[in-house]
């Protein structure tokens, strides 16, 4: 079980847009595609991408297919990830044990395990697995695994208070996708839901199928996300810093981005009109923790709009500022001024009271 997770820890993807904290994929080396739900990507040309071995990049969203929820993701940086077989078509049955991995909630990689209870849930002429493998929100567009260790399915539903009752698409509609899309691989495509072709960039005619003449929405027909208000200030601000603000988006009315060493959370709470700013430096020592208390107890009492704290293990540099403050000009000087912070204490209190660099 550990060499699987291992495994899938490898190819297991985040995905993160302006519209949605958190969704899951998977690389397939094979096809040299991500693999996730059209749900999680919907109206985005591109989406941030992360994984344990995946350098944070931006991925271009390459294939839509709204009848089985499927998309196609394609990046620039992969590194030598391994290859994970997409199981037989028939090979999973009911009663058989499948795991649901994903990234729920944006939290680390997560594994449930479950019982195939059915293997043809109808949903609009869609097929899907169903299964008690505990799928939450986040989980969506991640791979149903069998005992074998291959790709049975792709994670894409569950019924609302349902008591652990999941839906995968199973993995004969991905075969079939993957093989009909292959033969044009990075070329901008979507298929048709009304007949069922795949129409791309240089066939699409207008806005219609040229095969049947229902109306069909490319990926590159997504309108490009313009912030607004709040969201408009913080990203001028951070690109005033030379962050790149379409990298950092990670939700609605949230940005991460790292500046040396340090991880910066920045979220605007409407409802408050607060804007936070959480950085998040090192780790408590396990041992003779008192002198490090001290010293962020003497640092918060220099400290101007900063502010020193623990929560858990994390030790964390925060700014906190109301919208009615905000503009470009003094919140950029704020910014700036939190990141020089936050990149000299991590290093300091590693190098002097024994801190632990964050995981």
């Amino acid at each position: 079980m550990k060499q699987l997770i291992d495994l899938f820890n490898s190819i297991v993807i985040q995905i993160a847009t302006p519209y949605s904290t958190g969704g899951t994929g998977f690389y397939l080396r094979q096809y040299g595609l991500i693999v996730t739900n059209e749900h999680v990507i919907r109206d985005n040309q591109e989406v941030v991408v992360q994984g344990e071995q995946l350098s944070k990049q931006l991925a271009k969203v390459v294939y839509t297919d709204l009848r089985h929820d499927l998309a196609f993701l394609l990046v620039d940086e992969v590194p030598e990830l391994p290859e994970v077989p997409l199981a037989d078509p028939d090979a999973l049955s009911i009663g058989d044990v499948v795991i649901a991995i994903g990234h729920p909630f944006g939290l680390k990689l997560t594994t449930t395990r479950g019982i195939v209870s059915n293997m043809s849930y109808d949903r609009g002429g869609v097929f899907y697995i169903q299964h008690d493998a505990a799928l939450n929100p986040g989980n969506s567009g991640g791979p149903l695994v069998n005992e074998q260790g291959q790709i049975a399915g792709v994670n894409t539903f569950m019924i609302k208070n349902g008591q652990n009752i999941g839906f995968s698409l199973p993995v004969r509609y991905l075969w079939a996708s993957l093989e009909e899309y292959q033969s044009r691989h990075g070329k901008i495509a979507a298929r048709c839901e009304a007949c069922g072709n795949l129409v791309f960039e240089d066939t699409i005619d207008q806005d219609y199928c040229p095969h049947c003449g229902a109306g069909i929405v490319l990926p590159s027909d997504a309108p490009a996300f313009e912030p607004i208000g709040v969201a408009r200030t913080v990203e001028d601000m951070l690109q005033t810093l030379g962050h790149e603000v379409r990298l950092a988006r990670s939700g609605p009315n949230h940005w991460e981005i790292f500046h040396g060493s340090a991880k910066i959370n920045i979220s605007y709470h409407e409802e408050t009109g607060l804007l936070t700013c959480d950085a998040y430096l090192c780790q408590l020592p396990r041992q003779n923790i008192k002198p490090i208390y001290e010293y962020l107890l003497r640092e918060n009492h220099r400290l101007e709009s900063l502010n020193l704290s623990i929560r858990n293990q994390d030790i964390i540099l925060s700014l906190l500022i109301y919208d009615r403050y905000l503009n470009v000009a003094t919140g950029t000087r704020m910014f700036e001024y939190l990141f020089e912070r936050a990149d000299a204490y991590d290093n300091l209190l590693v190098e002097q009271f024994g801190a632990f660099w964050m995981p």
